[in-house]
């Protein structure tokens, strides 16, 4: 998912908006793990949330997106995602993962999800009816709300870890 990091038309249709703002926050996932040595994706600045890694975050939203789009909207099984099983955050335990592959392990989920997104109505509703039977437009702005959110803690743990910044 090499997306351009652009805001989308300023002039646009419900739907492309809120993708576009979506693809946005997602392609400054990849672009925060840029030149980041494997040992700072996996090192820990917070004592009291050991979990929250560059590395642990961009699992994390891989498995989000898993989540919403294909547990929840498609009803589709829930058992590979570990948001389902009994270890508290246990999506973001990747000591032994490499951020390049769970930067392309994110990619390929975006792409299923827009895949999702691109063949449904925003006044579709989940089918997945055991947890929550939300439109899809919901879970776009839910998403947008998710990876915004995370990407200013990445932003955060890169600039501690090596003073790199900015937006764009």
């Amino acid at each position: 998912m090499t997306q351009p990091r652009s805001r989308p038309p300023l002039v646009a249709d419900e739907r492309t908006q809120l993708v576009g703002w979506l693809d946005l926050q997602r392609s400054l996932v990849p672009w925060k793990c840029e030149g980041l040595a494997e040992a700072d994706a996996h090192r820990v600045l917070l004592p009291t949330s050991p979990r929250m890694t560059v590395a642990g975050l961009v699992s994390h939203l891989r498995w989000t997106e898993h989540c919403w789009f294909e547990v929840l909207f498609l009803d589709r099984p829930a058992d590979v995602n570990p948001q389902f099983g009994d270890v508290e955050d246990a999506d973001f335990v990747v000591d032994d993962v490499p951020l390049a592959q769970l930067v392309e392990e994110y990619a390929a989920q975006c792409a299923v999800s827009n895949e999702i997104v691109a063949g449904a109505s925003l006044d579709d509703v989940a089918a997945n009816t055991a947890f929550r039977q939300a439109s899809l437009r919901w879970i776009l702005q839910h998403m947008l709300e998710e990876t915004a959110r995370h990407v200013g803690h990445l932003d955060l743990l890169r600039e501690q870890l090596d003073g790199a910044k900015g937006y764009w």
